[in-house]
């Protein structure tokens, strides 16, 4: 592999204390990078020839989604103009009742339909996952309203440099970024906050300097996806973190810095099965069994 690992990018403030300066991780820190680091031309170079695919899990998501994958097709594949980086654009739709699987199709992505609608987000990555061939997956949400392509390239960038000399390879690349709510910054990530950053205090504290643990946007390799599966529901995040942990170690994974991401804000009823999905994939990897609770 060729670098971009080790090229400066800009400054960073507070967020570069989580890790490290690209090639530079301290004892005991996460390497974290800012998307600034990797040029497209360099990954271009440095995947050789590997098969990069990009894959959403949406559901009623055609207000956002067309922006996204357009924007992708168009900078970063060779057939929508862009740079050879991108092979496969993949959408599986989990049972959208709005345009979601169409407006995909118009804008260039090749679009799966969920085997079970609403079968959940950890399901439908795992579908992307088996009908994609490549090599390298990226995995996006898809009501991000000012996505970017460094989305993808920041996310890309570890995994395809070569790490700085003593440095292991990288499992797992997270993103992180600044999400407001209601224009308020910081103010975002309400589960992230409440419920999983908690949970890794106490049963997960190694993975404590992970900025978001819940970030949809993440990168790995196919072979450690093969090794560790990805969980059901909204706790695939989180379980796939703790599971690259368990199985290759916390030392690779690294984070990146995607900047501000903007996306609708969902109300408190809405994010208490986001919240159990969560709690629950962390406590049955910490050995706790769930109650089953039956309705009076």
């Amino acid at each position: 592999m060729h670098g971009g690992a080790g090229m400066a990018g800009p400054e960073m403030g507070d967020d570069r204390s989580v890790g490290s300066r690209p090639g530079e991780a301290r004892d005991g820190a996460l390497r974290s990078f800012h998307h600034g680091d990797f040029e497209v031309a360099d990954l271009v170079a440095a995947r050789v020839g590997r098969r990069v695919a990009v894959c959403l899990p949406a559901r009623n998501e055609a207000a956002t989604l067309g922006p996204i994958v357009s924007s992708i097709r168009a900078t970063l594949t060779v057939t929508g103009g862009g740079a050879d980086l991108v092979d496969d654009i993949v959408v599986v739709d989990d049972g959208s009742e709005d345009d979601t699987a169409a407006v995909a199709r118009r804008s260039g992505a090749r679009v799966i339909a969920a085997r079970t609608a609403g079968g959940g987000k950890g399901q439908a990555m795992a579908l992307a996952l088996a009908e994609t061939d490549a090599e390298l997956l990226v995995f996006l949400d898809a009501d991000v309203e000012n996505f970017d392509p460094h989305y993808v390239t920041g996310l890309l960038g570890p995994l395809v440099s070569d790490p700085a000399p003593g440095q292991p390879d990288v499992a797992l690349v997270k993103g992180f970024y600044d999400r407001p709510l209601h224009g308020e910054k910081g103010a975002g990530g309400r589960v992230t906050e409440l419920v999983a950053r908690p949970v890794i205090d106490l049963l997960f504290p190694h993975l404590s300097a992970v900025r978001q643990p819940l970030a949809g946007e993440t990168a790995a390799p196919r072979t450690v996806l093969d090794k560790t599966g990805l969980a059901p529901g909204y706790g695939v995040e989180l379980a796939l973190l703790i599971d690259v942990a368990e199985h290759f170690g916390v030392e690779q994974v690294t984070q990146v810095d995607l900047g501000v991401r903007i996306h609708r804000n969902r109300p408190l009823t809405e994010l208490r099965p986001q919240a159990t999905d969560v709690l629950g994939a962390a406590l049955r990897r910490a050995g706790v069994a769930a109650a089953r609770h039956t309705a009076l």
